[in-house]
């Protein structure tokens, strides 16, 4: 009997230690603020359709650090660059994953590059990219390329200005970064014939809205297996669109490939099928990565480049004056009897600052988001597995404890003394349009050398007008994954430049 009863005292020491420790523990786990949740949806009652100014508004109640419940998902909010620095530098391996969605799994064959978690196959593309499709060598090996599309686009502006009329520079500039993108990874254009090159463009377009959506399925655990918004549903639609598209192109050029007289153009596309066919890649490569990899590339590729370049010339529009300024350093360095080339970027300082003011208001992806695969500690607060990270871009570049009237169109910030040294290669956490750390866009090159290009040139050749009647620029955004302006810019061009002396007669099918 006594060692019944001294076997229980142990028990209840034991329970009593093991409540002691846990209450303790939860004690010492401080959380970061937010407001009071809701049962079931949580915070979603906060939050409009463009996530990142609703995170804006409440981290000027709760801070630069928030937590959040999005239905079922635990989530934080980092709104200043000491705190990214702190989860995407210090903690740069906790937070190395990304929540998948419905819509990413469907429509990217649950195989995408950009959503896949740090493992082996991830490593791999990474270096491939790296290294290869996407390394110094390669970008200027395909240099005449971006040049040329660049060229067959100013052309197209150059006779609107000519005839005087009003175009819509949004669909043009998605044009021009579509056959940038298309004719370095596939060797074609995607101005073929227009209803091919729509079909393309609106695939990319629909991608990066839906995947930019919360999909109550995945966000509230008992919603699950119902598809109340039909995400799901339009998923499935643009896959099958998609992959339709993809099979005719992966097919020909197969069909090319096994013909020993075929002279076969050496793209991203033939790159990918060497390692899928050779059998010799360190991971698996299977045709679903292939087209996984490859609608990686024109998402990425496409929407964020046209972006900030209808962005900037908004803004230039809006300041006049900037566009002069802009427009007297390039015809000082470059002259007017040639188009500025991707090299002249680092000579053209003024038109470098045009292009980080634009990243500082108008980040193109507006929040950089991951998420936990261990327990962490941040700014003193816990941070457990398995939480949703988002880094609030837009908000830190509209923060006044980091900008004088950030409200403002200023260039000149980044010329003086205090901001001089801000890049936006992933070094300085003020400004991150490309990211940062394991998880910075491998594409990031690319994409300096194709905004330099496009938006100075832009700016060199053309002074920007608004159509007859119209007072002044809407800049409102649109909802979804990338942050592009709400409604499509339409706009008049007046050419600077003699186009004879930069491009030679136009020809009739430009």
């Amino acid at each position: 009997m006594e060692l019944v009863e001294m076997g229980a005292y142990a028990a209840l020491f034991l329970v009593s230690a093991a409540l002691s420790r846990s209450i303790l523990r939860s004690k010492l786990r401080r959380h970061a603020p937010g407001p009071f949740p809701l049962p079931i949806i949580g915070h979603l009652h906060l939050l409009g359709p463009r996530l990142h100014q609703s995170f804006h508004e409440l981290s000027q109640r709760y801070g630069p650090l928030m937590q959040l419940r999005l239905g079922s998902i635990k989530c934080v909010v980092a709104s200043s660059p000491e705190l990214a620095k702190e989860f995407l530098k210090t903690h740069d391996l906790v937070f190395s994953s990304r929540k998948h969605s419905t819509a990413v799994d469907i429509v990217t064959y649950d195989s995408s590059f950009a959503f896949s978690p740090l493992g082996p196959y991830w490593k791999f593309i990474k270096k491939l990219c790296t290294y290869e499709l996407l390394g110094a060598r390669n970008l200027l090996h395909f240099q005449p390329v971006r040049t040329l599309e660049v060229n067959t686009f100013l052309q197209i502006l150059l006779r609107k200005g000519k005839s005087g009329e009003s175009f819509n520079l949004t669909e043009e500039l998605v044009k021009l970064t579509s056959n940038v993108i298309s004719h370095m990874m596939l060797s074609i254009r995607c101005s073929g014939t227009e209803g091919e090159a729509e079909a393309a463009r609106t695939v990319v377009r629909e991608v990066t809205q839906i995947f930019g959506e919360f999909d109550v399925a995945d966000i509230i655990c008992f919603c699950k297996n119902f598809d109340f918004q039909g995400i799901r549903k339009r998923s499935q639609d643009i896959r099958r669109r998609y992959d339709a598209l993809l099979e005719n192109i992966i097919t020909l050029r197969e069909n090319h490939r096994r013909s020993a007289a075929a002279a076969v153009p050496r793209d991203f596309l033939d790159m990918f099928l060497d390692i899928m066919e050779s059998g010799k890649a360190e991971v698996t490569f299977t045709r679903d990565h292939l087209k996984a990899l490859i609608l990686d590339f024109f998402t990425a590729g496409t929407d964020t480049t046209a972006i900030v370049s209808e962005w900037a010339i908004s803004e230039l529009i809006n300041n006049p004056s900037v566009l002069k300024k802009a427009q007297d350093e390039i015809a000082k360095v470059v002259g007017s009897e040639r188009v500025l080339h991707e090299s002249d970027g680092p000579k053209l300082p003024y038109l470098q600052a045009v292009i980080k003011e634009t990243f500082r208001l108008h980040p193109p992806i507006p929040m950089l988001a991951r998420k936990s695969i261990s327990d962490c500690v941040v700014d003193g607060y816990t941070i457990p597995s398995n939480t949703l990270l988002f880094v609030n871009l837009w908000s830190m570049g509209r923060d006044p404890k980091i900008w004088d009237c950030p409200e403002v169109f200023r260039p000149e910030r980044f010329l003086e003394k205090a901001n001089a040294s801000i890049d936006i290669k992933g070094q300085h956490f003020e400004l991150l349009p490309f990211g940062t750390g394991r998880r910075g866009c491998p594409g990031m090159l690319l994409g300096i050398q194709e905004v330099v290009i496009i938006i100075g040139s832009m700016i060199q050749c053309f002074d920007w007008k608004l159509p007859q009647g119209t007072r002044a620029i809407d800049m409102a955004e649109r909802s979804g994954l990338t942050a592009p302006r709400a409604y499509d810019l339409i706009c008049r061009v007046v050419p600077r430049i003699d186009p004879t002396l930069v491009f030679g007669a136009l020809p009739d099918s430009v």
